[in-house]
């Protein structure tokens, strides 16, 4: 087991599927993911398999049941190509955390709270801050949509774990203000979807004008954060 495991009660079960960090890199964020699968079982052996060459540091089952595969000091593969505030290899860069939902239903509270508890462990070995826990959706929105709508960002937000900035901004550029959020380059309306997955998940059609708005706020809050104000 590896000496980083975050608590006696996370399950160890490797994986195959890693390799070290690139150039020095460290862990400096945390991207979520849902596996698209409904059993914890089924994903575990893929995650595990040479053959898939996928692999994530920790899987949360719906019932709070906590699996770690990969060390945290290792590169997993779970993120793909993709980037975020400018920054590529997020492997390299990142921890991976997979939970166990399809899509298309909620994410049960004892799921959000193992998820929880073990955020404030990372965040607090790593020096991570809230704006750099982001979805899979944040960092490859042409390719990905986890962890989905249904994910509770307000609530992480409000335990510290990330953010949901409240209110809006005076209208810039939509196209510039989700370059100064972190998305990668990509098709308006796929920056879009991403946006939305994560501030409002029931937006649909063109952007509007209270979205132009969220997306400055949030472009505002997290470029402070960051200290590129």
């Amino acid at each position: 087991m590896p000496m980083n495991a975050a608590r006696p009660d996370v399950i160890w079960h490797p994986s195959p599927n890693y390799g070290p960090r690139r150039d020095g890199l460290r862990p400096q964020m945390v991207v979520l993911h849902y596996t698209a699968m409904g059993c914890a079982k089924a994903v575990l052996e893929r995650l595990c398999d040479s053959c898939t060459e996928v692999s994530a540091h920790y899987l949360i089952d719906r019932d709070g049941t906590c699996f770690q595969m990969v060390a945290e000091e290792m590169r997993a593969w779970h993120a793909g190509a993709g980037a975020w505030a400018g920054l590529s290899d997020i492997n390299s860069r990142s921890i991976g955390i997979e939970l166990v939902n399809t899509g298309e239903e909620p994410f049960p509270l004892p799921q959000m709270r193992a998820l929880e508890r073990l955020l404030a462990e990372l965040m607090a070995r790593w020096d991570i801050g809230p704006v750099d826990v982001i979805g899979h959706s944040d960092m490859a929105p042409e390719r990905k949509q986890d962890p989905g709508p249904h994910f509770d960002w307000r609530g992480l937000a409000r335990s510290g774990l990330a953010l949901w900035p409240e209110g809006l901004a005076d209208l810039v550029d939509f196209d510039e203000s989700l370059t100064r959020i972190g998305y990668p380059p990509a098709p308006e309306m796929d920056r879009l979807a991403a946006l939305r997955a994560r501030f409002r998940p029931h937006g649909c059609g063109a952007v509007t004008t209270q979205e132009a708005g969220l997306a400055a706020h949030v472009a505002e809050t997290f470029a402070r954060l960051r200290g590129r104000l």
